[in-house]
């Protein structure tokens, strides 16, 4: 199976590193609307992302471009659209990190999250920020480990679901650290942020804009944060890496994929006009603000990326027994 999956991959890549493109083809797309389906609810960051860089594709391409959501199963059901849909350009995929982790959490998926999709571009991506409620009795992450291990079991930290990003950065830090903290699951990051701000949980590996507003009111209280860097909204705040940990690393990225075997050209001239777009100093302001760090990186790099956390998130699912179906 894993030999399989390395095969997959290394063919995904090569298709991208020695396609030439056929500027004649891409000069016809689009010819009309283009839907970008967002697997996830209105309101959230995918969705946000997808409105932003839209509204500017829409304006590039003097076609109409509708985010279509749709949600449910951890974004699997918006995920096996696209893979079922034409590979022409006109149906794309804006999903997150959670895309590649669903193909380990999920036994009996419909479609395969590796060789049924092209990648395009990884446009953002964020660390997430451990916070705590008040009544922890732990500024550091150094304090919060050491009561961790005093209280085996007790420590209740809340995630916005199972196999989310936020609950697989808890458990990579809890076999990181040695911890045994009792895993909370939610049906989303709202419901969970409202256990935590009233106290029936205590912790949570959370989004920036979900944690920093509260940590700055003195709601939560801020330990540290999942990147190899510092925040720039938040510089005081040290990593986990610089808090004895080294080498760890959790967030979420967001990327545009299309379906197999989508032409070439057409890759190139979505890449293209969509880091265009990224560029810009409204869009870069917009995420700079929200704590996001803007990727667009190349096809090529994107397979990359989505090979490298497969594998990653695939010890984590392991290693901690999960199974979402």
């Amino acid at each position: 199976m894993r030999s399989t999956m390395r095969l997959t991959w290394a063919l995904i890549c090569t298709a991208i590193v020695g396609a030439t493109g056929t500027p004649a083809a891409a000069q016809t797309f689009p010819a009309k609307a283009v839907r970008i389906v967002v697997p996830f609810p209105p309101g959230g960051p995918a969705d946000v992302l997808g409105r932003m860089l839209g509204q500017k594709l829409a304006e590039r391409w003097s076609q109409s471009v509708v985010i279509d959501n749709r949600a449910g199963a951890a974004g699997n059901i918006g995920a096996e659209f696209v893979a079922r849909s034409a590979a022409d350009g006109y149906t794309l995929l804006l999903n997150a990190s959670s895309h590649v982790i669903n193909g380990s959490l999920y036994t009996k998926l419909a479609y395969d999250p590796v060789k049924d999709f092209t990648p395009v571009t990884e446009v953002a991506s964020y660390m997430l920020v451990l916070v705590v409620h008040p009544s922890v009795p732990a500024t550091t992450l150094k304090q919060f480990v050491a009561l961790a291990k005093s209280r085996p079991g007790q420590i209740a930290v809340a995630n916005a679901g199972t196999g989310t990003p936020t609950h697989l950065a808890a458990e990579l830090f809890k076999s990181t650290a040695g911890l045994n903290f009792l895993q909370v699951p939610y049906k989303g990051a709202a419901p969970a942020n409202t256990d935590l701000l009233g106290g029936q949980v205590v912790a949570m590996f959370n989004n920036p804009i979900n944690a920093l507003p509260y940590a700055k009111t003195g709601k939560l209280r801020a330990l540290a944060v999942t990147g190899t860097q510092r925040l720039s909204i938040a510089p005081e705040l040290p990593t986990v890496a610089e808090s004895g940990y080294p080498n760890f690393e959790a967030g979420t990225w967001y990327g545009f994929l299309g379906p197999a075997q989508l032409p070439p050209e057409i890759v190139a001239k979505i890449h293209g006009d969509v880091i265009t777009a990224l560029r810009l100093p409204d869009i870069q302001q917009k995420l700079g603000a929200q704590g996001w760090d803007s990727i667009g990186n190349t096809p090529a790099e994107f397979a990359a990326v989505l090979k490298s956390d497969f594998d990653k998130w695939a010890k984590v699912v392991k290693a901690a027994g999960l199974r979402a179906d």
